[in-house]
């Protein structure tokens, strides 16, 4: 399962409470944070802004080779978990197959991934409520980042690889 949505939706929220639900009802389940595949600074783009790949500062090919590809062939899975301090790849934990693997984030079942996901669910929320989410999260000093960068860089993001028309599912968030 896939969950996507721009930053500040409630990816995260919604994922911890669908992995919770599962448990409650004798569902085994795993989670993967999109986020511990965001590439180290040596690894992400450095060109004209404009020209950036969608979503380049996260490995997906790395999702798919060590995440999605052995749990579709029944094969334990990797899965590192990103150090934002050290700006490096720290532990690896193991994921077992069977169950349901819920992986969040955004650009999560982007285009190229899309066909491995059961199940793909977008969050959404007004975008001024997603700005006022990622602030609140990640300080004022970042609302030039949300503003300027990775707002419109989810909006070509949403655009070009129909993220919204791919969902099995949309679930609309509001006021917290």
């Amino acid at each position: 399962m896939g969950i996507d949505g721009p930053g500040g939706v409630g990816k995260t929220t919604l994922a911890t409470r669908l992995a919770s639900a599962l448990e409650r009802a004798a569902q085994r389940s795993a989670s993967v944070r999109f986020d511990d595949f965001f590439k180290n600074s040596a690894e992400r783009w450095t060109g004209v802004a404009h020209e950036k790949p969608i979503g380049s500062d996260f490995d997906w090919e790395r999702l798919l080779e060590q995440v999605l590809m052995p749990i579709r062939e029944g094969q334990p899975a990797k899965c590192p978990r990103f150090d934002w301090n050290a700006d490096a790849l720290a532990k690896t934990c193991e994921l077992a197959p069977g169950g349901v693997v819920i992986v969040e984030g955004v650009y999560s079942p982007r285009k190229e991934l899309a066909r491995l996901y059961d199940l793909r669910i977008w969050v959404e929320c007004p975008r001024e409520l997603r700005l006022a989410r990622g602030i609140e999260r990640d300080g004022e000093a970042a609302r030039d980042r949300w503003e300027s960068e990775w707002m419109p860089d989810l909006d070509r993001y949403i655009i070009e690889h129909r993220a919204r028309e791919a969902a099995d599912f949309v679930v609309c968030t509001g006021a917290d």
